[in-house]
């Protein structure tokens, strides 16, 4: 499973001109589900995400998670992290999981997010969606549960 993480301070994602999801301060999570993924992945990206310390404490380091910061994370699907660029060029997408596979992972992600005491909004899986934020710092990680 990997994720780019960038720290908000608004996000918003629509689809067909319809808002579907918003947050002021917090977390924009792009997701992408691979092949070989399971719910231990989504359980460890969980677990991440909800205690990742990337907002400023008082003395302005980083050292408090979006918990700590009373935040919010907006998790949107995107299965094109899982693209290989490395060869040719047009993206192969064969790392990425099946479709029916994706979705279940995303949603026990959203679950497992929720369930750490976090407000989790989120885009609407498989659909073209236009997201709009406002980064902070730029704060940008990412994170993929399969690296060491």
């Amino acid at each position: 499973m990997r994720t780019v993480v960038q720290r908000v301070l608004q996000s918003r994602v629509e689809v067909n001109g319809q808002t579907v999801g918003q947050i002021n301060e917090g977390l924009l999570v792009y997701v992408s589900i691979g092949r070989g993924d399971s719910a231990a992945d989504a359980e460890f990206m969980a677990e991440k995400l909800a205690n990742l310390r990337i907002f400023a404490d008082d003395a302005g380091k980083m050292n408090r998670s979006v918990l700590d910061a009373g935040g919010a994370i907006l998790l949107v699907s995107n299965f094109t992290l899982h693209g290989d660029c490395r060869k040719g060029r047009r993206p192969s997408f064969d790392g990425a999981a099946e479709p029916k596979l994706a979705q279940q992972l995303y949603e026990k992600l959203l679950e497992l997010t929720a369930n750490k005491g976090v407000e989790v909004e989120k885009g609407v899986f498989g659909e073209h969606m236009q997201i709009s934020s406002v980064n902070d710092g730029p704060v940008t990680f990412l994170l993929d549960s399969k690296e060491t």
